[in-house]
């Protein structure tokens, strides 16, 4: 019964990592045209884990704790990108306003940072989804995993 009871453990450990991935099914209902908010479903289904199943086990708790926040981080580095992104979108304008500089050489510029922007968040998300597999499969086994650059909002 111990064994097993361990397994169920280690499977919800893992699960706290895994539900951070939430929004990869739906990412695909977007591209068809139907509205969804993705950008804090990787927040929401570790927090309804964790707050779940916390108080079952300190691994589960300290998994939970782990993966809220390298999520939060992702989330906080995301809107870092954002932001420098549309205030370098912002400045062009203004730049290319007051010196009337011509729409094509302006439109040129705006998709240069539009594909800048678009690289930095898939990158981003490629980084999420190779250390959140990782983290799960540390968590499974029941190994010691700290993510890597995470802000620890959390305290384990």
């Amino acid at each position: 019964m111990r064994k097993n009871s361990n397994k169920q453990i280690r499977i919800w450990a893992m699960l706290c990592h895994l539900s951070a991935l939430l929004w990869i099914p739906l990412i695909f209902l977007v591209f068809i045209g139907i509205p969804v908010y993705l950008p804090l479903l990787n927040i929401l289904g570790p927090l309804v884990v964790w707050q779940w199943k916390k108080s079952q086990d300190p691994w589960i708790d300290f998994q939970g704790k782990e993966s809220l926040n390298f999520q939060l981080s992702l989330t906080v580095y995301t809107l870092v990108v954002i932001i420098v992104s549309l205030f370098l979108v912002f400045t062009t304008c203004g730049v290319a306003l007051t010196n009337n500089v011509p729409s094509q050489q302006l439109e040129s510029t705006l998709n240069t940072l539009l594909i800048v922007l678009i690289i930095l968040v898939s990158i981003l998300l490629l980084i999420q989804l190779i250390l959140v597999i990782f983290a799960s499969i540390k968590a499974y086994k029941g190994q010691h995993y700290r993510y890597p650059f995470t802000i620890r909002f959390l305290r384990n």
